[in-house]
């Protein structure tokens, strides 16, 4: 099992920017990944990592492309996503999730089974 907590969000103005954190108590090795949900739409991938790798693998979901960054600080087994040009279309709940069973890891929400309970953006114009 694998525990995770967000923290981070906030509220902003269009153009801001944010860095959300996600810390976990089993860290070795597993995929660890960012995503949001709007109300009325489906929860969608932002970016994963897989944790402790020397070769550094990260994956990115379409809709946030060229303004995230999704890194890593082993020693503290936290999981940054840093959100840059932040637009009222980003308003929405970001979440952190786990999956301990894989070493490439995917943007389909249901391969995560532990997740955080979320943080809030709030995007305003």
């Amino acid at each position: 099992r694998v525990q995770v907590a967000e923290s981070g969000g906030g509220s902003v103005q269009t153009g801001g920017s944010l860095t959300l954190s996600c810390s976990a108590d089993n860290y070795e090795r597993i995929c660890m990944a960012w995503f949001r949900q709007s109300p009325g739409k489906e929860r969608e991938g932002v970016a994963a990592i897989y944790t402790n790798d020397d070769y550094g693998h990260v994956y990115y979901g379409d809709s946030m492309t060229g303004r995230v960054t999704i890194s890593q600080d082993s020693d503290k087994r936290t999981v940054y996503l840093q959100i840059n040009s932040l637009k009222p279309e980003d308003t929405a709940m970001y979440y952190c999730a786990a999956d301990p069973g894989h070493w490439l890891c995917a943007m389909t929400p249901s391969t995560y089974p532990y997740w955080g309970q979320g943080t809030q953006v709030t995007v305003s114009s």
